[in-house]
């Protein structure tokens, strides 16, 4: 009976470990001439939400909203104008997001040839988040 609980309980420890390790967020990798960054999409962010360990940045021109808990806008033809609202370190994890995709794709692209190296693209963009049922600030 101890073996059969031993086994048991290694079983159910193994599959929570399993269950958690299949939960993180690893994105898409897109490479560049000088760098990469990591596609994403809407409920991989909503799962890095819920750790928050990075910058959530909305570079879409005009204002169309945010996701909840962005932390910062900065238009994305303007990111080498406004590098002081950018973390110094350069290794920090920014998730980028705009309307549908295209300018925080462009947005990524440029930060990446600026030398950052944990740069985050929302795929779909706002618009996927709301489609996906997710809460968009107004």
């Amino acid at each position: 009976m101890r073996k059969f609980l031993l086994v048991f309980v290694l079983l159910i420890a193994a599959s929570i470990a399993i269950g958690c390790q299949s939960k993180s967020v690893t994105g898409e990798t897109v490479t560049l001439k000088n760098g990469s960054y990591q596609n994403i999409t809407v409920d991989e962010l909503n799962r890095l939400s819920k750790s928050k360990d990075f910058v959530l940045m909305n570079v879409h021109i005009p204002f169309a909203g945010n996701i909840v808990g962005t932390d910062v806008s900065i238009p994305y033809d303007q990111i080498e104008n406004d590098l002081s609202q950018f973390p110094t370190d350069k290794s920090t994890k920014i998730v980028l997001y705009c309307r549908s995709g295209h300018m925080s794709t462009i947005a990524a692209e440029k930060l990446v040839s600026l030398g950052f190296t944990n740069i985050w693209n929302l795929k779909g963009g706002m618009l996927e988040w709301e489609k996906a049922g997710y809460p968009i600030e107004k």
